[in-house]
C-alpha cells in the first residue's frame, strides 16, 4: 500500500499515475513512491532477518563468525526470497495482506524446514524444539509486520504534510 502518490506526478519516464516511478523516489505530495518502498522493504526485511540470526547466535553463546551467521540466517533468507517473489512484495511492499503475511509464513516455514533438513538446531535429539518454533514465529512476525506498521505511519504523515502544503484535499485511493 502506498498512502501517498494519490495524484499524477512528475516521473522519470514521463508516465503519470499511481504506479509510476517518481523522480527521487518521492511523489509531488511528499510521500515515498511504491518503487522506493519496494527496494527499501527488501533491504529492511533482509537486515531484520540477519539481525534475528545475530540475536539468536549471541543468546546461545555461539561464535560471531561470518560463516556461522550465514549458516544460521540462510534458511530464513531462502524462505523470505521465495515469499518475496510469490507475494509480489515489490508491488505492495507495505501491505499486511498478502505481502507481510506471505513473507512471514514462508520465511518461518521454509526457514524451519531447511534447518531440520540440514540438521541445524538439534537439541537433545529433537530436531525442532517447540520453543524455537514459537520464538522464531513471534520475533520474525514482529520484525516483518512491525517495521511495515511504522513505515505506513511515516508514509501517511508525509502524504498529509505534502497535501497540506499545497492546500489540496487528499483523494481516496482505490
Amino acid at each position: 500500500m502506498n498512502a501517498g502518490c494519490r495524484r499524477p506526478r512528475r516521473t522519470v519516464n514521463g508516465v503519470l499515475g499511481p504506479g509510476a516511478a517518481t523522480v527521487g523516489g518521492c511523489c509531488d505530495n511528499g510521500a515515498v513512491s511504491t518503487r522506493t518502498w519496494g527496494w527499501l522493504a527488501a533491504v529492511v526485511d533482509v537486515v531484520l532477518i540477519v539481525l534475528f540470526a545475530v540475536i539468536g547466535r549471541s543468546s546461545h553463546g555461539e561464535a560471531a563468525s561470518v560463516l556461522g551467521l550465514w549458516t544460521t540466517a540462510y534458511p530464513f533468507l531462502a524462505g523470505w526470497a521465495i515469499g518475496y517473489v510469490s507475494s509480489g512484495a515489490w508491488a505492495r511492499p507495505l501491505r499486511y495482506w498478502p505481502t507481510a503475511v506471505v513473507l512471514w509464513v514462508l520465511t518461518v516455514f521454509i526457514g524451519l524446514a531447511i534447518r531440520v533438513a540440514t540438521g541445524q538446531g538439534d537439541v537433545d535429539g529433537n530436531p525442532l524444539p517447540i520453543s524455537f518454533v514459537i520464538v522464531t514465529t513471534v520475533v520474525l512476525g514482529a520484525f516483518l509486520f512491525g517495521w511495515r506498521a511504522l513505515a505506513r505511519l511515516v508514509d501517511r504523515a508525509l502524504a498529509r504534510r505534502g497535501a497540506g502544503s499545497d492546500r489540496r484535499e487528499p483523494r481516496a485511493t482505490a
